[in-house]
């Protein structure tokens, strides 16, 4: 009746409340390693990642994803806890936010109540723990208790139990024996209340029972047991603390289910009876070797959470095996450099601040993505490299890749194994010398990418020859000298962020103080300049990011704004080089294009459009020119997890966009591709549609067009169905049939704006410079 009651409910919110559902045209590629909390259900086991849920079935063994592709925010989970009774999954964010996952729905319900209010200090709206009581959930808070009513789905009143009403920091709370419990931090100890009353929000209700700090307060099969931060475990008995034991380490969570008390520290799990007998204690394993955060025990089973590698399964009666439960995916949450190339996906998780030092050091290894399957090297296996950063693939060896490493230089990978780390001890790369630490070595390396003939480019900062080529053929190492452009090599460039070389082997180099620097190899001699000047129309000389779009046009990501070199052919010999920034109309006025915006990546698709990475506002998709915003994702109209792009990059084969951003890695399906030369590699998909795939939203796509293409679908007997042509049907300008690049996507509608009827279609293509032809035919299920 209480699920029933619920639905009702749901329904009258449902405008208010609903998040959306991203499935069909995005994919979340979440790591769910690091575990906050566990839950259980009536057959599942709920786990928490750092912004992700997943479920695990005890009777199926099947593994599910919630994420911010079904809705929830991507904020930073703190606690979980699932109503058997209700049918509810209540998740608590560290920022206040709660949402509510029901049983059989796909959208996910938002209670924004405490994230919103006023009066509470946006550093004290942590949720801390949910205690489920006659159908009202007592919610522990940084400022006090809250309580929220299942059945009505609304908060009901605020408890602030500190002194003279104070917020105060509550970890959790239990009833018991008519009594409503709270664990109090900053050494307000134990406080206790009749849960009947009806004035529990005036404070001098709650009584104080001890002092102190605590971490936890367990109602367990009629008895109260407390947690106090010095490790120290006790039963309340009326009104008193009778010490248990102490342990080992500080207690991270307590949790009471069925017949077990299970107490969770990062070296262990202790189970005890009801009589507080301890009869399991799995510890710390050194071939696992993690740290454990939470456990829960369903079915003769215990489940625990780790910090690296999910959950772990193991027979509460053996307790000394572990089965590893999660969803595939890759290392961590906090992606840095991608590279999608050769039908592949590679990232890495370092990171440099402002002044491209490497601290903190982050000793996390890398991630690939071939299909649907993640390989994950952890740090252990990458001979010692800290911070990894950019990614290059060798355009002649595709198993052979190079990601650098600030400070420790460049880590050469081949076939997934790293193999040789490549430092000043046994390369051409080299150190900065600083004359006070003349034993201080670093190599201020991030920048690198391969030419065409398979030679390795890279850029090392606070150094007098910073740009560095290697042959992994013949294993030569080169150096150029840049003093003549920055006589003070130590002091005159601190960082470089990107290079990209242009059709003329020339060097187009992204630094921090020095804007665009351009180095070309003339006959022996070297040209070497800068664009970085304002009277050069350069809003900054920090340059995070360029690209070169298909009209050799390059294109220029600064700390405070987006710029455009047209002539690039012509750098040299061009004596008042300027670049543009692109005027756009707003409300009837022109305006900059991403005014002042700190530009974090440009990325060219197939149609030449532009997918610009901003930091703090989401992601752009620009028309070829820049003149049309095609989309713009952020965390509000997207499952982006943060508006914060770390880095873009677009398969060429699939046109799916790959977005790393500072809280996780997704995936938009519905990107455009690179053109062919003919029709030999062109194809459709799905086929056949079938009935559950909605063509309205997900579209039927065809790759591997040409350049200028007409498209042509009839059905069976010959009546025109769609049509398209390159440059006329443009994507996103409502046509059912729109061509973008060498892709194009059919909503499956008809001429009269009707969803086409079961049956064998035609696709007639032809390219409009050859001539050549061919068709496809698609069988669509209704």
């Amino acid at each position: 009746m209480k699920r029933k009651i619920l639905v009702i409910v749901i329904m009258l919110f449902a405008t208010l409340m609903q998040s959306q559902d991203y499935s069909a045209l995005w994919e979340g590629h979440y790591s769910y390693l690091n575990i906050k909390d566990t839950s259980r259900g009536e057959n599942k086991i709920y786990a928490a990642a750092e912004n992700a849920i997943f479920t695990y079935d005890i009777n199926t063994f099947e593994i599910e994803k919630i994420s911010t592709i079904n809705g929830l925010s991507g904020e930073t989970i703190s606690t979980i806890h699932y109503s058997q009774d209700y049918g509810l999954l209540l998740i608590g964010y560290d920022n206040g936010l709660i949402e509510i996952v029901v049983d059989g729905e796909v959208n996910v319900l938002t209670v924004v109540d405490i994230l919103d209010k006023p009066t509470i200090p946006p550093t004290n709206k942590r949720i801390n723990h949910f205690n489920e009581y006659n159908g009202v959930v007592y919610i522990a808070t940084d400022f006090g208790i809250s309580v929220y009513d299942l059945t009505g789905l609304e908060f009901g009143d605020t408890y602030y139990i500190g002194d003279n009403g104070a917020q105060i920091r509550v970890e959790q709370t239990t009833v018991n024996g008519g009594y409503i419990y709270a664990a109090c931090f900053d050494n307000n100890g134990i406080k206790q209340a009749s849960v009947a009353s009806d004035n529990l929000i005036d404070f001098q209700e709650w009584n104080t029972i001890s002092g102190g700090n605590f971490v936890s307060v367990q109602e367990h099969l009629g008895s109260v047991f407390a947690v106090r931060a010095n490790r120290r475990v006790y039963r309340i008995e009326n009104g008193v603390l009778n010490q248990l034991t102490i342990l080992n380490d500080p207690i991270l969570d307590v949790k009471s289910n069925d017949d077990y008390l299970l107490i969770t520290t990062q070296n262990d799990v202790y189970v005890y009876d009801v009589n507080f007998n301890l009869i399991l204690n799995p510890t710390f394993n050194e071939e696992l070797n993690t740290s454990f955060t939470s456990a829960s025990f369903h079915s003769g089973f215990l489940y625990i959470g780790t910090e690296s590698h999910g959950v772990l399964k193991t027979d509460i009666d053996i307790g000394i095996s572990y089965e590893e439960l999660h969803p595939l995916g890759p290392l961590a949450n906090t992606p840095f450099s991608i590279l999608a190339q050769y039908n592949s996906l590679w990232v890495t998780y370092g990171d440099y601040n402002y002044y491209h030092t490497p601290t903190p050091f982050k000793n996390q290894g890398f991630s690939r993505l071939t299909g649907d399957e993640w390989l994950n090297v952890p740090f252990e296996n990458v001979l010692g490299a800290r911070n990894l950063g950019q990614i290059d693939v060798n355009p002649l060896n595709a198993s052979q890749v190079f990601i650098s490493a600030p400070h420790f230089g460049i880590l050469e990978v081949n076939n997934n194994e790293p193999t040789i780390l490549y430092d000043e001890s046994n390369s051409g790369l080299e150190s900065l010398v600083v004359p006070s630490a003349p034993n201080y070595k670093s190599i201020r390396l991030d920048a690198k990418t391969f030419d065409t003939s398979g030679v390795l480019w890279s850029l090392t900062a606070r150094i007098e020859e910073p740009l560095k080529s290697y042959n992994p053929d013949n294993g030569q190492w080169n150096s150029y000298d840049f003093t003549s452009l920055i006589p003070d090599g130590f002091n005159g460039e601190i960082g470089y962020n990107d290079i990209v070389i242009d059709f003329n082997n020339t060097k187009w180099i992204a630094s921090v103080n020095n804007g665009v620097i351009v180095f070309r190899e003339n006959n022996g001699n070297q040209q070497l300049i800068n664009i970085a000047l304002e009277e050069q129309n350069m809003p900054s000389a920090y340059v995070n990011t360029l690209a070169f779009d298909q009209n050799n046009q390059l294109w220029i990501g600064t700390l405070q704004g987006l710029r455009v070199l047209y002539n690039t052919g012509n750098i040299f010999q061009d004596e008042a080089i300027e670049v543009q920034s692109i005027i756009v109309e707003q409300d009837g006025l022109p305006s900059e294009l991403l005014y002042q915006q700190a530009i974090s990546d440009i990325e060219v698709d197939g149609a030449n459009n532009k997918w610009v990475g901003v930091t703090g506002s989401g992601l752009f998709y620009f028309s070829s020119g820049g003149q049309e915003t095609i989309f713009h994702f952020t965390k509000d109209n997207s499952p982006l997890p943060s508006n914060n792009i770390m880095d873009v990059s677009i398969d060429d084969d699939s046109g799916k966009v790959y977005i790393a951003t500072d809280k996780g890695l997704l995936a938009y399906g519905s990107g455009s591709s690179g053109t062919e030369e003919d029709f030999e590699e062109a194809f459709v998909y799905p086929n056949p549609v079938r009935p559950d795939f909605n063509m309205a939203e997900k579209k039927v796509k065809f790759r591997g067009l040409p350049e200028n293409v007409n498209i042509k679908i009839t059905d069976i007997e010959g009546n025109l169905v769609a049509e398209a042509q390159s440059n006329v049907n443009l994507r996103y300008k409502g046509y059912h049939l729109e061509i973008d690049g060498g892709s194009a996507f059919w909503d499956g509608k008809n001429l009269g704006n009707n969803t086409v009827a079961s049956g064998v279609y035609l696709v007639m293509l032809t390219d409009l410079d050859s001539l050549e032809t061919k068709v496809l035919k698609i069988m669509v299920i209704r």
